[in-house]
């Protein structure tokens, strides 16, 4: 589904993701690991049109993306949830996960919001309702962003992503700052999400979490390809076991 090839990000002097080359295919769980520092969110951004590469093409399905905008690549299915929380404080939980759907509202989503039809106005509500419910939030859908704790943000940032209908989903770092129970039920969720069809790619340092649900194991470091591989041949790799997992010793 998704091909990064010889991908490459400098930012002045520095190289933030150097000559990084690998697949995504479709209906699997990939990840994206590495030390703080590796560059997986640059490469999340390169990915998204959030930033233009250097140098390097990314196809989508055969497609060359490189360097498209964000809302063409979510008119072409690729949707994102961000390392730090990208929710709208100012508006209901409900309304948050209405947002992510605008892309399917030809009058568009402000004109909703402020007078769509009752039909239409409905049928959003009743589709936001229904994923909030499928990501385990759906109590809150009445409550206003600012009510709700950090752990029901992260599931609701990923309704809003799954709202805008996508074959490929980018997390970046859904575990963090999630305890032990909300880090399992997150793990269950990106699961469910990979076996209703949704292609996922992930960065995540939670290493219980990447080993237990990911298909396929990308490790950057220092902005480049150290390995790739299933969880066993990457949990093994000596290389990834000094330059992240720990040394043996």
């Amino acid at each position: 589904m998704l091909a990064v090839q010889s991908l490459t990000r400098s930012f002045g002097g520095v190289t933030a993701v150097s000559d990084v080359s690998f697949e995504v295919q479709k209906g699997h769980v990939h990840a994206v690991i590495g030390p703080n520092g590796a560059g997986k969110t640059t490469l999340f951004n390169l990915i998204t049109g959030v930033y233009v590469p250097s140098s390097g093409k990314v196809l989508l399905d055969g497609q060359d993306i490189t360097g498209s905008s964000p809302d063409r690549l979510a008119r072409m299915g690729v949707s994102r949830t961000f390392q730090n929380l990208q929710v709208c404080m100012n508006m209901s939980a409900l309304e948050n996960v209405m947002l992510g759907a605008h892309l399917h509202v030809h009058s568009g989503l402000l004109t909703g919001m402020l007078g769509l039809s009752r039909r239409a106005d409905a049928r959003l509500q009743e589709e936001a309702a229904a994923l909030m419910a499928r990501v385990g939030v759906g109590e809150y859908r009445d409550a206003h962003a600012t009510q709700l704790s950090f752990g029901v943000l992260k599931r609701l940032e990923i309704a809003r992503a799954l709202a805008a209908k996508p074959k490929l989903l980018l997390l970046d770092e859904p575990a963090a700052g999630l305890n032990d129970s909300e880090t399992h039920a997150m793990t269950a969720l990106i699961r469910q999400i990979a076996a209703d069809g949704v292609t996922v790619l992930l960065v995540e340092h939670d290493m219980k979490m990447v080993m237990s649900i990911s298909d396929h194991i990308v490790v950057l470091d220092q902005g480049r390809k150290l390995a790739e591989g299933n969880a066993a041949s990457v949990s093994a790799n000596p290389d990834v076991i000094t330059a992240y997992l720990g040394s043996e010793e």
